[in-house]
């Protein structure tokens, strides 16, 4: 029989809940949205997950009062750009407070699109309707429904771990 130990519990702090989910390696992805000036918005998020197949739901984690989250909301769409493994400077700029992200990056916005689309270093595009959001602690779970998806190629995905950027593994 294994010794068990019980420790007092104690609240973690953010320094914990980072450590903690750095150890949980993810994809990346930045979402995108046009806000009701035209201006284009975009941000880094790790915290992207699906949550239906019938109809295809996934869920993004923005960090409240950003602008980009304020687009998505008052655009009622966003669009999910899934980064391949040599978009690590793109990850890093819009993670960054850089004003003129933009500027730096080709991206494109057709007509059917929900927010501008990184053609260059997304490998997978998800245009998405805002189903709902929902505030939670210092970040809005926002729901969208997907309503196209667009592969720009076969190429690695970009993870985010421990804290760096790598590529997907190939072995």
């Amino acid at each position: 029989m294994s010794e068990s130990t019980i420790g007092t519990p104690v609240s973690a702090t953010p320094d914990d809940f980072r450590t903690l989910m750095s150890g949980f390696p993810t994809g990346v992805a930045v979402v995108t949205a046009t806000d009701t000036d035209g201006a284009q918005r975009g941000m880094t998020c790790s915290s992207l997950c699906g949550v239906s197949l019938e109809p295809p739901v996934l869920l993004v984690c923005l960090r409240g009062g950003s602008p980009t989250l304020d687009a998505v909301l008052c655009s009622g769409a966003f669009a999910v750009n899934l980064l391949h493994a040599d978009a690590r400077p793109t990850a890093e700029l819009f993670a960054s407070g850089d004003p003129h992200r933009f500027g730096k990056v080709p991206w494109e916005a057709g007509p059917q699109a929900a927010g501008p689309h990184l053609v260059r270093d997304a490998h997978t595009v998800a245009d998405c309707g805002v189903l709902s959001a929902q505030p939670v602690g210092d970040h809005v779970t926002v729901y969208g429904e997907i309503r196209r998806v667009t592969r720009r190629g076969d190429r690695i995905p970009l993870l985010y771990g421990l804290r760096q950027f790598r590529p997907w593994p190939e072995h």
